[in-house]
C-alpha cells in the first residue's frame, strides 16, 4: 500500500492519527487548509479568523467535492443542501499547525513539515475527554478528504469520495475496536 493510502493509527479509541506526503511548498499546503475557497475544493468551505480564538465556520456541501455521486443515505444532508459546522480556532501558527474544535467533542489538528520539496502533513483527531463512538467513521472522511486534497496538489483525478469513504469506514471501525 502506498504511503499516502495507509490508514490512519489510533493511539486510543479516543485518537487517530493520519500522517500524509504532500507536493509542497508548505505555503500552498497552509492556503489549502485556510483559503475558505480552496479548503471547499477538497473539504469544506467557510470563513476562517485567522488567529488563535479566531471563529470558523466549516460548511460542508459534499456536492461541491463529488458532483457526480450518489451519497449513502444518511449523508443525502451533506452532499445537498450542505449544512455548517461552527468551530474555534484554538492553534494559529502559520505555516505549521492548524488545530480547531470539531463538532461539539472533539478537536482536529493539521501539522506541516518541510521534507524537501514535500510537506509531510500529519492530521490528529481526539475526543475532549472520554470516548468518541463514531470516530471510526471521522477517520474514514479524512481519509477520504486527504485523498481529494492530494489529487488537487498533484493535479491528478479526483478519486471517488463516496465509494471510498464506504469502503474504508468498517476497515477503521476494526482499526478503532482492536485499541480498546
Amino acid at each position: 500500500m502506498k504511503t499516502n493510502e495507509q490508514y490512519g493509527k489510533f493511539t486510543s479509541p479516543a485518537e487517530v492519527r493520519i500522517v500524509r506526503t504532500l507536493p509542497g511548498p508548505i505555503e500552498r499546503v497552509w492556503d489549502y487548509l485556510t483559503d475558505p475557497e480552496k479548503r471547499a475544493r477538497w473539504f469544506a468551505g467557510g470563513a476562517m479568523e485567522p488567529k488563535k480564538g479566531g471563529t470558523l465556520e466549516l460548511f460542508f456541501k459534499h456536492k461541491n467535492i463529488a458532483p457526480d455521486e450518489t451519497p449513502p443515505e444518511d449523508h443525502k444532508h451533506v452532499q445537498d443542501p450542505g449544512f455548517t459546522m461552527s468551530a474555534t480556532v484554538l492553534r494559529w501558527e502559520p505555516p505549521h499547525v492548524l488545530s480547531y474544535t470539531f463538532d461539539e467533542d472533539s478537536d482536529v489538528t493539521f501539522e506541516l513539515t518541510e521534507q524537501g520539496k514535500n510537506v509531510q502533513l500529519v492530521l490528529t483527531h481526539r475526543a475532549r475527554g472520554g470516548d468518541l463512538p463514531f470516530l471510526h467513521g471521522y477517520a474514514s472522511g479524512w481519509h477520504t478528504h486527504l485523498a481529494l486534497l492530494i489529487a488537487l496538489l498533484e493535479g491528478s483525478p479526483r478519486p471517488p469520495f463516496w465509494p471510498m469513504h464506504a469502503k474504508l469506514k468498517p476497515e477503521y471501525e476494526k482499526l478503532r475496536a482492536a485499541v480498546k
